[in-house]
């Protein structure tokens, strides 16, 4: 039965980059993300027998070729769970600035494994949801849960999944910086195969990610907002050093960017509890205690407009909207 699914953004504190498995996104580490309530996408499958090929339907305005390849593969594995032959109509619209560093992939395709999973009637657990979701964008397998998620990287298809580690029911928030929602000039799968064929700076990375985990999921444990902040905001770094180090060397960060960081910087020595991360784009998310945000949001309007600074707090996982 064709229903409505809505899923929301997530944002890594320990980040994802590099695959072990380009074909089954399989990652070559474990990462963390929150989940958030302010940027999502709603989609609704629909299976139907007049269609002669598969059709997606964003925001109102029909997409290409290029746009339907990650929404038929999952839709292809869902067709040979539920042994159907249909084509699917894919509505989905996207509260979230598509390519612009936003994680719109990871909103979408995880609202998409859960529409086609209705309209299959398929009944999926969440864990298989989080592998359907998986196989589309891997960041997606972390939107199917709500609160802090942990993606295990495993060794195949079937133990690559997320799964949540804590409700984040505690003083944390985040603010999202716009500086740019232009679409990147580099995708994050491009990005990441880049560095991890080319960056000599990737090994380092890959070695230090273990313990970056284990001490992140001990922060979030204490519900330590300056460790999980402090340890999110290196582990970002070290990631985005990597894409200097590639052939031929990139970054995803603008001149925005870095006035941002530097922001969050000074905003640190006025004894607030802020800290940044980055995804691959170059927006800037600021993790802070949600008791303190509207005191930041305001300190940051001396460097940027006010449309450009979005609050967001812990968000819920998939939901099946039942009157949309």
């Amino acid at each position: 039965m064709s229903k409505w699914v809505r899923a929301h953004t997530n944002i890594a504190l320990i980040k994802y980059w590099g695959k072990e498995d380009e074909e089954f996104i399989i990652p070559k580490n474990n990462s963390l993300s929150l989940t958030l309530d302010a940027f999502y996408t709603d989609t609704r499958v629909t299976f139907d027998s007049s269609l002669k090929e598969d059709q997606l339907i964003l925001d109102g305005e029909e997409q290409d070729a290029s746009a339907l390849k990650k929404v038929s593969t999952i839709l292809d594995i869902v067709r040979n769970k539920a042994e159907l032959t249909d084509y699917a109509l894919v509505e989905s619209i996207n509260y979230v600035p598509t390519a612009a560093g936003l994680a719109s992939s990871a909103s979408g395709l995880a609202a998409l494994a859960g529409a086609a999973n209705e309209a299959s009637e398929l009944n999926l657990s969440a864990q298989e949801l989080s592998r359907l979701a998986r196989r589309g964008s891997g960041s997606a397998s972390r939107s199917i849960y709500g609160g802090f998620v942990e993606w295990e990287k495993g060794i195949n298809d079937e133990t690559s999944f997320a799964h949540p580690i804590d409700n984040a029911n505690w003083d944390i928030g985040m603010l999202f910086i716009i500086v740019k929602q232009a679409k990147k000039e580099v995708s994050s799968r491009d990005g990441m195969q880049r560095t991890v064929t080319t960056s000599p700076f990737y090994a380092g990375w890959l070695s230090t990610l273990d313990q970056d985990l284990t001490d992140m999921k001990l922060s979030i444990a204490e519900q330590n907002i300056d460790k999980v902040g402090a340890i999110a905001e290196r582990n970002a770094l070290k990631m985005h050093a990597t894409t200097l180090g590639a052939q031929p060397p990139f970054t995803y960060w603008t001149a925005d960017s870095m006035i941002a960081m530097d922001a969050v910087r000074k905003l640190r020595k006025e004894n607030y509890s802020v800290y940044f991360t980055m995804d691959a784009g170059p927006n800037v998310k600021v993790i802070c205690k949600q008791s303190e945000m509207d005191k930041i949001k305001k300190a940051l309007l001396a460097y940027f407009d006010e449309e450009q600074i979005i609050s967001a707090k812990p968000g819920p996982g998939i939901q099946v909207l039942e009157n949309r």
